[in-house]
């Protein structure tokens, strides 16, 4: 069933009232303490990944803790919301292509206020609004209901020219799949947004090298990955997906840069299964579910406590692309 945020804003996560920075203010200093807060919501995000798939008995592990510290740095660093206000009009935006990452994402929307944090303990059960893929209609703080690889793009760019008839600018950001770049309506997309010179559209691609079928580049190759954004007008950026300290800069900077007509790709260098040693090299890990032990030895490893030597079994793999 369909849920209503909260009535009373909390606290904003990050400690600042979000909706004077970055344009009015300007962002914080990047100090220490703020990559480390970056780099514990990152850990929450994988923490929580592995508590809500307990409860459904089945998930998304490999492909959420991927782009982990990419959710990090979006939503306590790089975009601009109000703390309980999912329709804000002059929010930024966020679609994922990569919908079956959205167990990492609920546990972010939670936080910001967007709805009850206890409709996570219910995660995929019958009647509870939190599924394995996002449903806008249903989950406040959702912008795109997103499964079927390939349409989160289009779908961006529109509020990005929606946002322009309506006299707003905010920024919209679309988190996409290097599974997905195998998808010609992507490439639409992107041709339309250089067209349109959507400035304050920013791609983002989580180049973890592995979709659901195997390792992309054997699956069908899309290399050179930078050079075909930039054909199509985009300005590109690579970064390390896991460094929250460089995600932050490079954010901070296409967030401030005002002038910039061309949309921007940032393709992101990222591990799949990031954070659990036995996930980043067996690829079976895109969908499966860990026994208690394995759960046991996946949080220990996350938290930086030593490694269970009990060998894993194999996940079973089958559901989207990337």
């Amino acid at each position: 069933m369909p849920i209503t945020a909260t009535a009373a804003p909390a606290p904003d996560p990050m400690g600042a009232d979000r909706t004077l920075t970055p344009e009015i203010l300007g962002p914080a200093p990047l100090t220490p303490e703020t990559i480390a807060h970056l780099e514990e919501r990152a850990r929450h995000v994988r923490l929580e990944t592995i508590r809500l798939i307990a409860i459904a008995k089945v998930g998304h592990y490999s492909s959420t803790f991927s782009c982990a510290e990419l959710f990090a740095t979006l939503y306590y660093d790089a975009m601009r919301l109000r703390h309980g206000e999912p329709r804000w009009p002059d929010r930024d935006r966020f679609l994922m292509g990569k919908g079956h990452a959205a167990v990492g994402l609920y546990p972010l929307l939670a936080d910001w206020g967007f709805f009850p944090k206890e409709l996570l303990d219910g995660y995929t059960r019958l009647g509870n609004p939190l599924g394995d893929h996002p449903d806008m209609t249903k989950v406040p703080g959702v912008d795109f209901s997103s499964g079927s690889i390939g349409h989160a793009l289009s779908a961006g760019l529109g509020m990005v020219m929606g946002g322009r008839m309506t006299g707003r600018r905010f920024d919209v950001y679309v988190m996409l799949g290097d599974g997905e770049m195998q998808e010609g309506q992507v490439w639409e997309a992107a041709m339309a947004a250089a067209h349109q010179k959507a400035g304050n559209l920013i791609a983002i691609v989580d180049r973890n090298g592995y979709q659901l079928d195997g390792q992309v580049d054997e699956v069908m190759g899309i290399e050179p990955l930078a050079g075909k954004w930039r054909a199509f007008g985009w300005e590109v950026h690579e970064v390390d997906g896991h460094d929250v300290a460089a995600l932050a800069t490079l954010f901070r900077r296409l967030k401030q840069d005002k002038a910039r007509a061309r949309p921007a790709c940032v393709i992101a260098r990222t591990l799949k299964g990031k954070g659990v040693g036995y996930m980043e090299r067996e690829a079976g890990w895109h969908l499966g579910y860990l026994a208690p032990e394995d759960e046991a030895a996946a949080i220990a490893e996350i938290m930086g406590q030593p490694a269970s030597p009990a060998i894993p079994r194999e996940a079973a793999a089958q559901g989207d692309a990337r």
